[in-house]
């Protein structure tokens, strides 16, 4: 198990990116069969801030105790195991416990019912902790080390002071602070917005 680094300064200021990561399903090769078809062909819809990373044009179901969410946006390129990563807001909203996780930790998670046009699946469910995506570049020049925890401050008319965010660094990463919708909306962040590193 990693352990996190204590927080530690920074070697200066640095506006970084702020992108909000609305509900979305990351898929295995396995489950993306079983739910469009072997050897589907997906269409691209859009390269996305993190390299090699897209969206495409099909969705899927969230099926929970509660309600569904429709259309629901899938991220690829394909990865070892199928996850759901939602809000607080959609947790509540489905029926689920809400489970506060980095992203590919989900032991002991709720699973939920992903429906697609081949069939159905059942897969893990978090809420993704806020994080920061950094090449080993800009982390070196930033003096930051991979999973250590930082602050980012995001003015306006809803100011917030960010705290506990994780570090992600590695050449497979690029300079981008990760909020889930519920995150975004309390700072009012709408389009393409900054924050300040500290």
């Amino acid at each position: 198990m990693k352990h996190l680094h204590a927080k530690k300064e920074v070697s200066s200021s640095k506006r970084i990116l702020v992108e909000t990561s609305a509900r979305h399903i990351h898929l295995s090769k396995k489950d993306a069969d079983n739910l469009f078809g072997n050897s589907y062909s997906f269409h691209k819809l859009r390269k996305l801030s993190q390299p090699a990373q897209y969206s495409v044009r099909e969705t899927l179901d969230l099926i929970g105790r509660k309600s569904t969410l429709k259309n629901v946006r899938i991220i690829l390129p394909t990865r070892k195991n199928s996850q759901v990563e939602v809000s607080i807001t959609d947790c509540y909203s489905l029926g689920i416990k809400p489970v506060l996780r980095m992203s590919g930790n989900t032991i002991g998670t709720p699973k939920i019912i992903i429906k697609g046009p081949n069939g159905e699946i059942k897969a893990p469910a978090i809420v993704a902790k806020r994080h920061l995506h950094l090449s080993d570049a800009e982390a070196k020049e930033l003096n930051v080390r991979n999973n250590q925890k930082v602050r980012i401050m995001i003015k306006g008319k809803r100011a917030l002071l960010l705290d506990e965010i994780i570090t992600r660094v590695g050449n497979e990463h690029k300079s981008a602070l990760h909020l889930d919708t519920d995150e975004a909306n309390a700072a009012m962040i709408k389009g393409k917005t900054t924050g300040e590193l500290l």
